[in-house]
């Protein structure tokens, strides 16, 4: 029997169609006695009597080959079995599936070229072609007999195996969270935000106002960073001045100080004078700043300048401007290809405070250099370089130097803020940096961690393929394209149907965090076509979907099981913020997370110690919004963007300060991968990159409230946070409007009412991707329950989205052994076992939801 889609025949039963199947069934059988028999003459053939042998053609294991052949076509005949299978005795129709027909057709056309490989010709010795074709013929069929066994092997688990997979997880968790060191990250902030920050000044006769603006504002500066750092950190500056070649004294300079009375005193001995043609000597500043006694690792130097340097390479100006106008003609034979690279080596991040236009390819060019530091780079629109900028993921950004433009303008009202965000958002790369740092080398941060040096540093910021990467294009729908097939069995997490009480539950404690078992045959590719610093990417495909996946390994041995499950846990809670923070927005904003599955090896096509986690591939450009050290994706104009910085913060509100998401990194508003700092250093332990109250510290050090957060009505606050003062909403309204995806390796966030909900399967929800391959993947079967012959249709997708196999029993015989699994399950479950009845409910649930009996599952649990 063919396998078909769903509208190419008719469900209904007929006296026609029982005829068709019965001529089909005993068409089937006369196929599998033609084929005994072909096997037996090969067999005859492979082994002639001794008179005719001048050498043993087939040697004993070539007997024990054809025998072995024949016991696996005897099991192929018998079908796949499942826990809901009836003896080989039982069946009054050996061939069932549509699937294992064909395989059996295609056994039967490499047994015949086999057999018809050595009939014909007088008995080869040992080692003739013939022979040898002969026994490779048969090795390709018993090859292919294998790949059919595996394939059977995917059963599902009856309630009680899914009940002890599941306690057994628990078991492993927990000896893992026993075995993690305690995590202490305190320290982390004063390490990374202690700080040196330079102001590099052109105080020529132009710039008196904005030397005097400095001057007036360096208190407030120095106190508005120690504050955004809760005073913890350590802030030192320098000054340096600049002026042109013929001035004296042409460069002046106060090395790194703590007193801010040293650098108001400083400043109020500046005097702005001088400067003949329009460009200034900003090359001999620079190599004035590289020369101070740089100390802490969050280094910035703010520049403040209304004229760019000597040299028409750096400017627009015409060499009648420039008295030194051929590059390191200057009288110190300065050039910025010298200077600007020992910038980056001391990773020092650059601020220009732009005044007018003049410096523009300054600016530019310098931005080029920095460019090699996977560097967080930015020009304003007003450059008129800016369009030059190449455009695209900025994956990269958050652990790379930072070099910005900022308009200061004509005025200096800005200067403070400025400043301020400029060094906060240093200290954010500097921290980011560090903590990559440490899940490279695994290091385990104890009581007071230090900084990683500088070079170490350099070395875990390279960007240096670890392992080659396949840079060939996805080709989805090519199925040889895919050249790994994995049978895997693992874990995912319960489709969250969101409650009144769903959120403070999840957050209350990790076993309301839900798990649910399921097999999986999973087609892929062999080589990455990505990597992070942990884990490597390959492109990857389901049996029975056309939906797009990743699979993703550890780069490091020895990565349990428990690590994938945490990082699902902790994506189903993100998940759950997500539903209520859409609600509240009113679905003006939103963001979700993507669903994630973890597995180990189940057959001998996979490592049994492999650990896997599935997640859907997302096609676009990829955005770091923030991370998980304070960094903060400065696009205030990207409706997303605002969106993910409000959902950090509304995190950490909802939670009472117990829990910031942050981390948030994707292609528009589908987000992997978060992070989730935890008050509890019990909660989330195995997660290397968990700062805990640190890591919320850094996030609200950088985090500038915008319209979200105020629609909200978030109170909490740096200053806060800071104080010790706990002031949150205390009022969140229950939200009931948001359903997710029933696909388990979906579960994307839908609005109920844009939900599509076919009354083929109620109860469930799918949205627009999933819904036509319900359909597409439907087909008929015939039913292996004893009795007679029919037919029933099964969506493939559907079970293959639950996490089970297609079932081979037509709905009513699975309701009635359903039934049965679950009044024996309620017998012998404890109290404490919930799950098993879940899973009991579960699987009368899904025959139902096939036949549509879904209306009697009320009685039927009852009566269980």
């Amino acid at each position: 029997m063919t396998s078909h889609t769903r509208g190419s025949h008719s469900s209904a039963r007929t006296p026609t169609t029982d005829r068709m199947s019965a001529a089909t069934s005993t068409r089937t059988r006369e196929r599998l006695r033609d084929l005994e028999e072909e096997l037996e003459r090969a067999r005859r053939e492979a082994t002639p009597p001794a008179s005719t042998r001048t050498s043993p053609v087939t040697t004993t294991r070539t007997r024990e080959r054809l025998s072995e052949v024949e016991e696996e076509l005897e099991r192929v005949r018998l079908g796949p079995r499942g826990p809901d299978t009836p003896p080989a005795s039982a069946y009054t129709s050996p061939v069932t599936t549509t699937r294992t027909r064909e395989r059996l057709r295609e056994v039967e056309e490499e047994l015949g070229r086999a057999r018809r490989g050595g009939a014909g010709a007088a008995r080869p010795s040992t080692g003739s072609p013939t022979s040898t074709r002969t026994r490779e013929k048969l090795r390709e069929a018993e090859a292919l007999i294998s790949r059919l066994k595996r394939e059977g092997e995917a059963a599902a688990p009856s309630p009680a195996d899914a009940s002890r997979r599941l306690r057994d997880l628990k078991r492993d968790e927990s000896a893992a969270a026993s075995r993690a060191p305690r995590r202490s990250t305190a320290g982390l902030l004063k390490a990374v935000c202690s700080t040196d920050l330079l102001f590099l000044m052109d105080t020529t006769a132009s710039m008196s106002s904005y030397i005097e603006a400095a001057k007036n504002q360096v208190r407030s500066i120095v106190s508005d960073i120690g504050t955004a750092f809760y005073n913890e950190a350590e802030v030192r500056i320098a000054v340096v001045s600049y002026k042109d070649h013929e001035d004296r004294p042409n460069i002046q300079f106060l090395d790194f100080t703590t007193s801010v009375s040293a650098v108001h005193s400083f400043l109020d001995g500046l005097a702005a004078s001088g400067g003949g043609d329009t460009p200034e000597d900003v090359l001999g500043g620079l190599r004035q700043a590289l020369d101070a006694s740089w100390k802490h690792q969050t280094r910035c130097i703010i520049h403040i300048a209304d004229a760019p340097p000597h040299g028409r390479t750096l400017h627009d100006l015409g060499d009648s401007a420039d008295t030194y106008a051929t590059p390191g003609s200057e009288p110190h034979g300065l050039t910025h290809q010298s200077l600007l690279p020992r910038l980056v080596s001391l990773h020092i991040n650059y601020a220009l405070l732009r005044i007018n236009n003049s410096t523009d390819r300054m600016a530019y060019t310098f931005l080029q250099a920095y460019g090699a530091a996977a560097v967080d780079g930015s020009l304003l629109p007003t450059n008129k370089y800016s369009g030059y900028m190449a455009s695209g993921s900025r994956r990269g950004a958050a652990r790379g130097l930072l070099f910005r433009e900022a308009e200061l303008g004509t005025t200096f009202a800005a200067l403070r803020h400025l400043v301020v965000k400029a060094v906060t958002a240093s200290a954010s790369r500097t921290a980011v940096r560090h903590v990559t740092w440490l899940t490279k080398t695994a290091s385990v941060m104890g009581p007071s961690p230090g900084l990683a040096p500088i070079a170490e540093l350099s070395s875990a910021d390279s960007s240096a393929t670890d392992v080659p990467l396949d840079s060939s294009p996805p080709r989805w729908d090519s199925p040889s394209w895919f050249d790994e097939t994995l049978v895997v069995q693992g874990f995912s997490l319960e489709a969250i149907m969101h409650g009144a009480t769903t959120l403070d539950d999840m957050m209350a404690s990790d076993d309301n965090i839900l798990m649910s078992v399921l097999n999986l045959t999973i087609r892929k590719r062999k080589t990455p076509f990505a990597q992070g610093a942990l884990r490597l990417a390959f492109h990857a495909r389901t049996s029975f979907s056309t939906n797009n996946y990743v699979v993703k390994t550890s780069k490091r041995r020895g990565e349990l099981l428990p690590l994938f499950t945490e990082d699902m846990r902790c994506q189903a809670l993100c998940k759950s913020f997500a539903l209520e923070f859409n609600s509240l927005l009113d679905g003006e904003h939103t963001i979700d997370f993507l669903a994630t599955a973890c597995f180990k090896g189940n057959s001998s096509s996979t490592d049994a110690t492999t650990c896997i986690s599935l997640e859907p591939f997302l096609e676009g450009t990829y955005v770091k919004y923030n991370g998980n050290a304070g960094y903060v994706e400065d696009r205030p104009d990207d409706p997303v963007n605002r969106a993910c910085q409000a959902f950090s913060h509304f995190t950490f509100e909802r939670s009472k300060g117990q829990f910031l998401v942050c981390d948030l990194q994707g292609v528009g508003k589908f987000l992997t991968d978060p992070v989730i700092h935890t008050a509890d250093d019990n909660r989330f332990k195995l997660s290397r990159t968990n700062l805990g109250l640190e890591g919320m510290k850094l996030f609200f050090a950088s985090h500038e409230c915008n319209d979200e957060c105020r629609r909200l009505g978030l109170r909490s606050s740096q200053a806060t946070l800071a104080s010790g003062t706990r002031v949150f909403r205390e009022a969140w309204p229950t939200m009931a409007d948001v359903v997710c995806c029933s696909n388990k390796m979906c579960e994307r966030i839908l609005r109920r009412a844009e939900a599509n909900a076919p009354e083929r399967f109620p109860g469930y929800h799918w949205c627009d991707v999933c819904l036509p391959q319900l359909e597409a993947f439907t087909v008929k079967w015939s039913c292996v329950e004893p009795g007679p012959t029919h037919d029933f249709e099964v969506s493939r997708f559907f079970y293959e989205s639950q996490g089970l196999p297609t079932p081979r029993k037509c709905p009513r015989h699975r309701e009635a052994g359903a039934l049965t699994a679950a009044r024996s399950a309620t017998r012998t479950s404890s109290r404490s076992d919930t799950v098993l009845d879940t899973m009991a409910d579960r699987t009368i649930a899904s025959t139902r939801v096939a036949d549509g009996l879904w209306s009697s599952l009320r009685s039927a649990t009852e009566i269980a």
